[in-house]
């Protein structure tokens, strides 16, 4: 028994320290009922702990095991919403105040956050802290939100939803027939040089890359004008790095370009080719150069061309923005642009786990803006409209 009560002992001092209440209980009462007779006596000495706590303990375990709780609901000090509900209304006129600028508003210029939030309580008399009222908001169901961007400024073309079904109809169309079917946009221009560029990489602390303060507007600094060509159906990406103007002959060369290093290989028995493009920029469904250097294009390679244009003000539905463009500024990751190369390298490095691929290209040649097609030679383009608004869909057949 002597050998009992050391172990016991022994036992107690180091899981004692570690438990709480309820698990010390039911451990003194495990330990009692395996002693039999007089087991609770000895444990209450023990441990100082009541007969009375030690029996409840007992009854724990012999009682089917319910969802854990140290002590019965309701202990602890009162939420300060329950005693004061007047603070919940407090919270809702200040993050629910519609005008920032407002004389009356408790806020007034400030930005919404917890700490700014607490400190316009406490000017209303509520002793709570910046972390309640992250509880608080969190409780009345408030999440941080950004910017959705639904609301357009114009009224949408009433055509809108059929032109996007027009499109998903010709381009299905065509990858059922195997013929290529690219989107194609121009994407931002980038600065070359020692400028700050959007992103994040590994770095050792501290280990950052040090640019230039700003980056002003400056004719003297060179830019890159990346065109994009993305395949659809094979989801690979093309871009035609330009170092001059974007204009419909850059656009159209980047496309020819994409056609005889790449699509040509892949698509060597198609005499069909679909252009999925914005209705503004270079490519641009009233652009006249656009539609002549398509039909150069076209005779060129013996490839009848059909072009469909989104709505006007639907350009981020163009696949090639999601799809293609958007991985390759991930993939700048915060580093700067100091030389064509580098544009070239990062952007012929991007990739993704479904499959996406880059190939680019540094197009060195000038191009020249204001070009200007004249009445006479609009009408020897081969131009077809289709009957649903022939204005943004055409086929510019091969002579």
């Amino acid at each position: 028994m002597q050998k009992n009560v050391s172990s016991l002992k022994r036992k107690l001092k180091k899981l004692f320290p570690s438990l709480n209440e309820k698990q010390k209980r039911i451990f003194v009462a495990l330990e009692a009922k395996e002693l039999g007779y007089g087991g609770v006596s000895l444990m209450s000495s023990l441990t100082g702990m009541s007969r009375q706590t030690i029996y409840h303990g007992i009854n724990d375990l012999n009682s089917p095991m319910k969802p854990y709780r140290v002590r019965k609901s309701g202990g602890g000090r009162k939420k300060l919403s329950s005693e004061d509900p007047s603070l919940l209304m407090a919270l809702d006129d200040i993050v629910d105040s519609s005008v920032r600028g407002d004389p009356e508003s408790v806020l007034r210029w400030t930005s919404k956050s917890c700490r700014n939030i607490h400190e316009g309580l406490s000017k209303k008399g509520f002793l709570v802290s910046h972390q309640t009222v992250r509880n608080l908001l969190k409780e009345q169901k408030y999440t941080l939100q950004s910017n959705y961007k639904s609301t357009e400024k114009k009224k949408s073309h009433p055509d809108r939803n059929g032109q996007f079904e027009y499109i998903a109809a010709t381009s299905n169309e065509f990858i059922k027939n195997k013929y290529p079917v690219i989107s194609v946009d121009t994407k931002k221009k980038e600065l070359i040089g020692n400028y700050k560029n959007n992103g994040q990489e590994w770095r050792k602390t501290k280990n950052y890359n040090k640019v230039l303060a700003h980056d002003f507007p400056d004719p003297k600094v060179p830019k890159a004008v990346p065109y994009g060509v993305y395949d659809i159906s094979d989801n690979k990406g093309w871009v035609n790095v330009g170092i001059s103007s974007d204009t419909a002959q850059f656009a159209v060369e980047s496309i020819r370009q994409w056609w005889k290093l790449t699509g040509k290989k892949k698509y060597s028995k198609s005499k069909e080719l679909l252009i999925c493009a914005d209705s503004g920029g270079s490519n641009g469904h009233r652009v006249r150069l656009w539609k002549h250097e398509i039909q150069k294009f076209s005779s060129e390679e013996k490839i009848n061309v059909t072009v469909c244009h989104f709505p006007p003000g639907t350009s981020k539905w163009n696949k090639i923005e999601h799809r293609l463009f958007s991985y390759i500024s991930k993939n700048w990751r915060g580093r700067p642009l100091l030389t064509y190369r580098n544009v070239v390298q990062l952007i012929a490095s991007t990739k993704t786990k479904t499959g996406l691929k880059v190939e680019a290209r540094l197009d060195k040649r000038s191009y020249k803006k204001g070009i200007k097609i004249s009445d006479e030679e609009m009408k020897k383009i081969n131009l077809k409209p289709h009957e649903f608004h022939g204005e943004w869909n055409y086929t510019v057949k091969y002579f």
